[in-house]
């Protein structure tokens, strides 16, 4: 009998490519959901399959398919979740012109685009029925519908008469856009979905391009469209094949199902990848136990494939401490660099002495509060909730009303030096990169005058930013006299402002938008102005502590995961729930039978990615209430053994 090659387990899913390539060249073709979990090639297996299906590598079958496609000026649409992704895949496949890549947004803005009538039809009845929604939710609570909820519903009611009158709408996938008709992100995704399913003739357009559509990272693809487009691949042989390829395991965001295994119909294939190639044996054991946990409020079935490291990979350092979370933000800091040198003791790598770890956490208010810009982030939070924060699809640059402040005072101030002094060769690059010198007058002496009314802002600006003490208002005081740059109109009548800031809201008290977004402004107006830079540097995803959502699909090879819920803010996660230093509230006891998802669903999935992101060494700091209890609930998981269970006790 012939030895079993010690490698021959790496290659149990061998034949999923070829299994995937058969469901798209059937006749008809057959849907399918291809399970792949964390680091399991998902990206190789996808483009594997578009080589065979456009005839870059010889399938007889795929060939045929290619030469169809060819024949009619049809393509294969691939839809994922970021423009990096979207990179990587190109950057794989090569030139192939049947296979077109996208992101959620290109995609549906290239479908709807110019069909301006419909567009606003369709965000004139998402909004009708989102006003009919809450005002009837509204009415039937015991106060019934408060002054704050009247003033927004008088902003949805506004919102529906200015996309009544709105001609043509605007919009770029790639970037924020600003004026009359712009579009935000969810606008254009909420009338893609209405339109696929109330225009037929939109319907058929999609069938007649791209009669094959995969959706990568298809658990966080927004609801409403993933809906429409199952819909529409339904029955088999409608004229649309769709392939979802993902891991619900890994949902972190709201816009995706929460069980979407759930939601695929029976008939439709279901592959599987089993494989992890990324990581060690033992942090791949650790993320089959965590998801397969059996904790009290968990209402998420355990499905999902349990995943396989490589055969080579046999090692790995796995480390829990615990801590009292009543420490101060610099105690936990000092005691967290005590950690890494305990994971270096323990991994023999010198990379957790050298700072060339990840730092993961759980919320962005906690990365602010360790970043030093809390002020600043809480101030975006208030102004924009939806784009104050940075996501692993890259789509957020800050609130659209600020960019002004993110964008061309950012580059101006890397032009003044540590002394003050003012590199005039840089500044001008940036004053004609954003069209301010296209426009000067004509006249050599009112444009003399306006050159020294442009120096004299630049040096006003390079002085208010010198100065450690100065605040948002006054750095944009000259800049705003100077007039160096275009504002915002919601910048500038939140500057002129000078009312003071609404009072926030007591617990249980409802606020409306608008008073929401004042006290943002009067906030913003109040931040260190040395906080911006701070943010800048977390939103393009560059802080050295990052959250979960901003790594999503990335890999280190050292990872500690800091679970600090006191410092996180909000209730929606909570690892002290998870490990057992905070008792379940009744909310979640509530929503745990009804079958809702409860926060230990939310965590434990957050838990889960976390994990999934390192290769070789994985450190998990729980800042705990009850750390006694946290030490029991977790010896007795058995998620991890003795040695790997350390208590956060010498003097901080």
């Amino acid at each position: 009998m012939n030895a079993i090659p010690i490698f021959a387990d790496n290659e149990r899913d061998a034949g999923v490519v070829e299994e995937i390539c058969g469901y798209l060249t059937e006749e008809p073709p057959r849907n399918y959901f291809l399970f792949a979990g964390a680091g399991s090639g998902k990206t190789r297996t996808l483009v594997e399959v578009l080589r065979r299906m456009t005839g870059v590598v010889r399938h007889e079958k795929g060939g045929q398919l290619a030469r169809r496609l060819r024949t009619y000026g049809r393509s294969i649409r691939v839809v994922t979740y970021t423009k990096n992704a979207v990179a990587v895949i190109n950057g794989r496949l090569g030139d192939n012109d049947l296979v077109s890549v996208s992101t959620i947004h290109a995609f549906c803005w290239e479908l709807v685009s110019g069909f301006n009538d419909d567009i606003r039809a369709a965000l004139v009845a998402i909004k009708q029925a989102q006003l009919e929604k809450e005002t009837a939710e509204a009415a039937a609570k015991p106060r019934g519908i408060t002054p704050a909820k009247q003033r927004d519903l008088d902003e949805i009611k506004a919102d529906i008469e200015a996309f009544k009158l709105t001609d043509v709408f605007i919009y770029h996938p790639d970037r924020e856009t600003h004026g009359a008709g712009a579009l935000a992100h969810n606008h254009v995704l909420d009338a893609t979905a209405w339109l696929l399913l109330h225009r037929p003739t939109l319907q058929t357009i999609l069938k007649d391009r791209h009669p094959i559509i995969l959706i990568d990272e298809s658990q966080d693809t927004m609801k409403g469209m993933l809906d429409a487009l199952m819909s529409l691949a339904e029955p088999r042989g409608s004229g649309l094949t769709l392939g979802l390829l993902g891991d619900h395991r890994q949902r972190i965001y709201t816009d995706g199902h929460s069980d979407l295994p759930s939601l695929v119909p029976v008939s439709w294939a279901t592959p599987e990848l089993q494989m992890n190639h990324r990581s060690q044996r033992r942090i791949v054991t650790l993320i089959n136990r965590i998801w397969e946990a059996e904790l009290e409020g968990r209402t998420q079935p355990a499905n999902g494939v349990e995943q396989h490291p490589r055969m080579e990979k046999a090692g790995g350092v796995v480390r829990i401490f615990i801590g009292d979370t009543s420490l101060s933000p610099e105690e936990k800091v000092k005691a967290e660099r005590w950690c890494a040198d305990q994971m270096r003791q323990a991994s023999g790598s010198d990379a957790w002495s050298e700072d060339q770890y990840q730092l993961l956490a759980l919320e962005h208010k906690l990365v602010a509060t360790r970043g030093s810009f809390l002020d600043a982030y809480s101030a975006m939070a208030l102004i924009d909730p939806n784009s104050a924060a940075p996501t692993g699809s890259g789509e957020n640059k800050g609130p659209a009303a600020v960019q002004m402040l993110l964008n061309e005072l950012s580059r101006l101030e890397a032009c003044v030096g540590e002394d003050g002094a003012i590199d005039e060769f840089k500044a001008t690059e940036v004053f004609r990169c954003f069209g301010r010198l296209d426009n000067m007058p004509e006249s050599e002496v009112e444009r003399a005058k306006r050159f020294e009314e442009i120096l004299q802002g630049i040096s006003d600006f390079a002085a208010a930013c010198a100065n450690p003490e100065a605040t948002v208002e006054q750095v944009l005081t000259s800049v705003l006299n100077a007039k160096l740059f275009e504002v915002d109109p919601r910048l500038s009548a939140a500057f002129a402002d000078k009312s003071p800031a609404p009072p926030a809201p007591g617990r249980g008290e409802e606020e409306s938008k608008k008073d929401r977004i004042r006290r943002g402004w009067c906030a913003l107006f109040a931040t260190p102005w040395s906080q911006l830079q701070k943010y800048c540097t977390y939103l393009a995803g560059n802080s050295v502590l990052a959250t979960h959502q901003v790594v999503k699909g990335s890999e280190f090879l050292h990872v500690m995961v800091v679970m600090d819920d006191k410092l996180a803010g909000g209730n929606r996660f909570s690892y002290d729930k998870i490990f057992g230093g905070v008792r379940l509230s009744k909310s979640d006891l509530d929503n745990a039978g009804k079958g809702k998802e409860t926060t230990i669903d939310r965590s434990l999935r957050l838990l889960y990615v976390t994990c999934s992101r390192a290769k070789e060494s994985l450190a998990l700091v729980l800042w705990s209430s009850d750390p006694s209890a946290a030490l029991n609930r977790i010896k007795e998981s058995e998620w991890f053994s003795n040695e790997e269970i350390i208590e956060i006790n010498f003097q901080v």
